[in-house]
C-alpha cells in the first residue's frame, strides 16, 4: 500500500488549499494554480493567458523582474510557470525553511503585476521569437495544428501561443481586464508537496492572498466538435513528420485510462507493437510513438512519426497494424506487460515533488477531489483484456482518423 498524506482546506473565499507532507524529503514544491488557460479565450484574445504568465514575471508593485528572481534564486530556489489550455500554473522550489519567502515572491507576482506598456511591447518581440520556434519546429507545430483541427470548433482549439497579430495587439487594458475576469480566489488552488506544513501554508494564504477579487464562477463552454480533415503543411525540412489522429474520451470519462493502456500497448515504449514494426522491422523511422493528450472532456488520440524514407508506406503499416488489433485482438502477454508499464511509470514519475504538486492540482480540477496515488494503480489493475479489445473497436475505427503532414513535397 502507498503512503499518501493530503490535507485540504477551502477557505470561505473560494480558495482551495491542498498539500501533501513528504517525511523522506528536504525540499518542496509549491505552485499557485489558476483554473484558466487557452480554453478560455476568443478569437479577439487568443494567446492573452499565455502572454500575462510572462507579463507576471516582468515586476510587480514591490519587486522588479531581478528581484523576482533573485529573491529566490540566492535561497537555492527555482521559479517557474506554464501555461496549458485549461489552467496556467505558478510554482517555485526550494529548501522547507525558505517556503515562506517563495510563498511570498509568488503571491506578490499574482497580486502586484505592473503590465507596463515598456514591458508589454519588449515581451511581445520575446513571445514572437517563441511563436517562429514552434513555427520552425515541425516537431512541436504538428500537434498544434493537428489540435486546432480535431478540436474546432470547441474552444481547445485555439493554440496556447496565440496568434501573431494577438500577440502584437495587446495592451495594459487587456491584461488588467483578463486578471480581473480569470484570476479571481474562486479560481485559484494552491498545493504544496514536501517537506512542508499545512497549517503554515494556509496562514500564510490566508496573510498573504488579500489583493485578489472572488468573482464568480464561470463554466467553460464544451462545443461538441465535428468531423476533422486532413491537413498538408508544406516546409523546407528534410523529414516528413506525420500525426494520424482522434479525439476520444477526456479525464472526465473513465474509459480514458483503457484508451491510455490501449495507447501504450500499440505505441508507447521500445516493446510497443508500432516501435517494433516501423523502425526495428521495416527501418523506415528513427522515432514513432502514440500519445494521449487530456483535457477535461476531450483527449486528442494518435500516431506520430517522421521519416526520410517512405511515408506512405510507414502510414499504410500503421493502418495495418490497427487493422490486425480489430481482427485478432490484444495478447494476454502485451496487456499485462503495458500494466506493469503504466503503474512502473506512474511511480517513478511521482518520485518528483512537482509532478505530485501538479497531479493534486490537476486531480482537485477535474474531479474535485484528490485521487490517491493507490486508486490510481488499483484502477489500472482492475482493466480486463475484454475491455481493452472492445474499447479497440471505437478507437481504432480507421475511418474516423484524420492525418496532418508537414514535408518538402506532397
Amino acid at each position: 500500500m502507498i503512503k499518501e498524506n493530503y490535507r485540504f482546506t477551502a477557505l470561505p473565499n473560494g480558495i482551495r488549499i491542498i498539500t501533501e507532507y513528504l517525511p523522506h524529503v528536504s525540499s518542496f514544491s509549491l505552485g499557485f494554480w489558476f483554473n484558466t488557460g487557452s480554453k478560455n479565450e476568443n478569437k479577439k484574445n487568443n494567446g492573452i493567458s499565455h502572454f500575462t504568465e510572462h507579463m507576471l514575471f516582468k515586476g510587480t508593485s514591490k519587486r522588479s523582474s531581478k528581484k523576482i528572481s533573485d529573491d529566490v534564486e540566492k535561497l537555492g530556489g527555482y521559479l517557474n510557470a506554464f501555461t496549458s489550455k485549461e489552467h496556467t500554473c505558478y510554482y517555485g522550489r526550494g529548501v522547507g525553511e525558505h517556503l515562506p519567502k517563495v510563498f511570498d515572491v509568488l503571491s506578490d507576482m499574482i497580486q502586484n503585476p505592473l503590465f507596463r506598456a515598456s514591458d508589454i511591447k519588449k515581451e511581445s518581440g520575446v513571445i514572437i521569437d517563441e511563436f517562429y520556434d514552434i513555427e520552425d519546429s515541425p516537431e512541436e507545430l504538428i500537434f498544434e495544428r493537428f489540435e486546432t483541427n480535431i478540436f474546432n470548433p470547441n474552444s481547445l482549439y485555439y493554440p496556447i501561443i496565440g496568434t501573431e497579430k494577438n500577440i502584437k495587439s495587446f495592451g495594459q487594458k487587456d491584461f488588467l481586464n483578463y486578471t480581473e475576469k480569470h484570476y479571481t480566489t474562486n479560481n485559484l488552488i494552491v498545493s504544496a508537496t514536501g517537506n512542508i506544513n499545512h497549517d503554515i501554508i494556509v496562514e500564510l494564504v490566508n496573510n498573504k492572498i488579500t489583493g485578489l477579487k472572488k468573482g464568480r464562477i464561470r463554466n467553460r463552454k464544451d462545443v461538441v466538435t465535428m468531423g476533422a480533415e486532413n491537413i498538408f503543411i508544406k516546409k523546407d525540412i528534410q523529414q516528413t513528420h506525420v500525426v494520424i489522429g482522434k479525439k476520444t474520451f477526456g479525464f472526465k470519462n473513465q474509459d480514458r485510462l483503457k484508451v491510455n493502456l490501449l495507447s501504450n500497448i500499440i505505441g508507447e515504449g521500445s516493446s510497443s507493437r508500432l516501435f517494433n514494426l516501423l523502425r526495428e522491422k521495416n527501418g523506415l523511422t528513427y522515432q514513432v510513438n502514440t500519445f494521449l493528450n487530456s483535457f477535461e472532456n476531450y483527449s486528442s488520440f494518435g500516431v506520430y512519426f517522421s521519416t526520410g524514407g517512405e511515408a506512405k508506406k510507414a502510414e499504410e503499416l500503421v493502418f495495418n497494424e490497427f487493422n490486425k488489433i480489430l481482427k485478432n485482438g490484444i495478447t494476454k502477454k502485451e496487456f499485462d506487460r503495458s500494466k506493469e508499464y503504466m503503474k512502473g511509470n506512474l511511480i517513478m514519475h511521482l518520485e518528483s515533488t512537482t509532478n505530485r504538486m501538479i497531479r493534486m492540482s490537476q486531480s482537485m480540477f477535474y474531479f474535485n477531489k484528490i485521487r490517491k496515488i493507490q486508486d490510481s494503480v488499483d484502477n489500472i489493475n482492475a482493466i480486463s483484456l475484454s475491455e481493452i479489445n472492445e474499447i479497440a473497436k471505437s478507437l481504432l475505427d480507421i475511418d474516423s482518423f484524420s492525418k496532418v503532414v508537414i514535408s518538402a513535397t506532397e
